[in-house]
């Protein structure tokens, strides 16, 4: 009964930790949703609705109120001849004048520049989107060299007491042999500091392990005490990067931005009522009769037709083109090194194959070599130095083959990575 509540205890534990580990994926995606890079999609959607809804309100009436008082040293007089036959009194226009008044201009057609101005102002978030997706790509690679830091230290531990549990089985051995008298204590002795020695080096890895762990749990937001092996990933072979999208969304502005250049030399038209109360009035002539304050105003349309903006289309649309041309040869830089980076890394996969193929068998060989040791040991035919080198062999070749499988799974997470896919 004691037996079975053992074993249900290593079940219960085991569940424990399969469930609380965490998955690459699960990192990857917490580490984007935590890292402060995130906070700017909002600022850049708000402040892209904020400048389209001012450049829309160019279609609300323009409203301007003025007032004005002026002195001036002359002012419009009838000629001599009249004035000696005028029959009411005349007084003339006064030099001082006073007006308080308001301008009211309708656009009715702008030549399409609000438009592409909102246009211009979607692609230009467009293009601070994608390159905030470039910014916090990044940490999508240094979270994947800390997974699997740890997913390689891990195994590394997981040998390291594999090989302590070794040393110690054939520390007893030369215990009880020395007793007997069959082994010397100094063969004791040198097994014992081995593991010892041991034991220290996986004092060392545990330390490394809570580091990568404290690092990458900063970097999810959340506290990572385990993780596991992930499958191998499904690569399409298509490239998904988003800097491919940030030179799209960028060509895209440019597009608009060739728009706006567009609107800027085509005509306005706009209608427009200006109002004032004040003197001298629209009426000059009364107002040589009568300095009284009167109202005023006047509505009518106005055609613009800004002739000098030709002047720099020419240079603006070549410039246009250099920057398309720039982009371009920027996203051909871009593919060649991703493609070299790719290239890379599927040689990395093949040579990891080629060696797990022999790492296997010399793992099954140096196993083989060090039981027949132990067993020489025990029959008293071989040194304690010779049997400790072929544990240290049989060691080195498990470490080498785990670390094998850990990088070649590596590698592909680093191309799923490359190509974003």
């Amino acid at each position: 009964m004691n037996k079975r509540l053992k074993i249900f205890a290593v079940m219960f534990q085991l569940a424990v930790f399969v469930s609380g580990a965490t998955t690459l994926d699960e990192c990857l995606t917490a580490a984007e949703q935590n890292y402060p890079l995130v906070k700017q999609y909002g600022l850049i959607g708000q402040t892209a609705d904020l400048t389209v809804e001012n450049i829309g309100k160019g279609w609300l009436p323009q409203i301007t109120a003025s007032a004005k008082a002026s002195i001036q040293n002359r002012v419009v007089t009838l000629p001599d001849a009249l004035t000696s036959m005028m029959v009411a009194d005349y007084k003339g226009l006064r030099k001082d004048q006073y007006s308080v008044g308001v301008d009211i201009t309708q656009t009715v057609y702008d030549g399409g520049a609000i438009e592409s101005g909102k246009e211009a102002a979607r692609r230009q978030a467009e293009a601070e989107t994608a390159q905030n997706d470039v910014d916090l790509y990044a940490v999508r690679q240094r979270v994947n060299e800390l997974y699997f830091g740890v997913l390689l230290v891990d195994e590394k531990i997981r040998l390291s007491d594999d090989y302590v549990a070794l040393l110690q089985s054939n520390e007893k051995k030369l215990e009880s042999m020395s007793r007997r008298g069959t082994a010397s204590e100094s063969d004791y002795l040198g097994v014992k500091a081995e593991r010892i020695g041991v034991e220290q080096q996986r004092g060392e890895l545990v330390s490394q392990r809570r580091q990568l762990l404290r690092l990458l749990s900063a970097f999810c937001g959340k506290e990572i005490v385990e993780v596991t092996l992930p499958p191998e990933p499904m690569l399409t072979g298509e490239n998904f990067r988003p800097e491919l999208r940030l030179i799209d969304s960028r060509m895209r502005l440019l597009e608009a931005n060739e728009r706006q250049l567009d609107a800027a030399v085509r005509p306005r038209l706009s209608v427009f009522a200006s109002g004032y109360y004040g003197y001298p009035s629209l009426d000059a002539y009364r107002d040589m009769f009568s300095h009284n304050w009167t109202l005023n105003g006047m509505i009518g349309a106005k055609l613009t037709w800004n002739i000098s903006a030709f002047y720099t289309r020419k240079n603006d649309k070549a410039k246009l083109n250099l920057q398309r041309q720039a982009l371009e040869n920027s996203r051909d830089v871009f593919l060649f090194n991703n493609n070299l980076e790719q290239i890379s890394q599927d040689e990395n996969v093949a040579r990891y194959d080629d060696m797990l193929k022999t790492d296997k068998e010399i793992v099954s060989l140096r196993g083989s070599v060090r039981k027949a040791a132990e067993s020489k040991l025990a029959h008293g035919i071989i040194d304690v130095n010779d049997l400790l080198r072929d544990i240290n062999s049989e060691n080195a070749a498990k470490v080498q083959l785990s670390t094998h499988q850990i990088e070649r799974l590596k590698q592909l997470w680093d191309k799923k990575i490359t190509t974003n896919n």
